[in-house]
């Protein structure tokens, strides 16, 4: 039985739009880790980080995402996060396949540029912020399995790039 499939990196580098694709074209299910939790608690990422603190909200992660990797036959798509919790970094590297969105903080720059909703992005400098946590998070995104730089690739070259990967490997 293959493993599931794990995407992890950056706020806006595209995990739920590539996740979504992916498991139409590789047949498996989908799971939005953020947007589990979301329903569960009837309320925004921003909204949870305002009203029940960002502690909270990584515990519910690391419940939600341990719940989720137990399934089978699953792509997850991890928080931004998500992926510096060790519980959960051990969890994915051993049951999944993990592949890291990799893409430069001036690409993420724009793409985050009219978001309201990234929590740790709120009324702050966009541009040194997300190059704050790129540099902090880094080389722990790079525990992944596999790394796809996602600056000159299109959705379609980026999903094509992990299903090779996910399929050959």
């Amino acid at each position: 039985m293959k493993k599931n499939l794990a995407l992890t990196g950056m706020m806006g580098v595209g995990k739920t739009t590539i996740g979504k694709t992916l498991s139409r074209r590789l047949l498996m299910q989908f799971s939005d880790i953020d947007k589990i939790i979301e329903d569960k608690l009837k309320m925004s990422i921003k909204e949870i980080f305002k009203e029940k603190g960002e502690l909270y909200f990584r515990k519910l992660e690391e419940t939600t995402t341990l719940e989720e990797s137990k399934k089978k036959n699953i792509i997850i798509s991890l928080g931004g996060g998500a992926f510096i919790n060790s519980k959960i970094r051990k969890n994915i590297l051993s049951n999944s396949k993990s592949f890291w969105l990799d893409m430069d903080t001036t690409l993420l720059e724009a793409r985050l540029n009219k978001s309201k909703e990234r929590p740790l992005l709120a009324g702050k400098n966009l541009k040194e912020s997300i190059v704050k946590i790129y540099q902090e998070r880094k080389n722990t995104y790079a525990l992944a399995n596999y790394r796809v730089n996602c600056n000159k690739l299109n959705i379609n070259s980026i999903i094509n790039k992990i299903i090779k990967l996910y399929e050959n490997n």
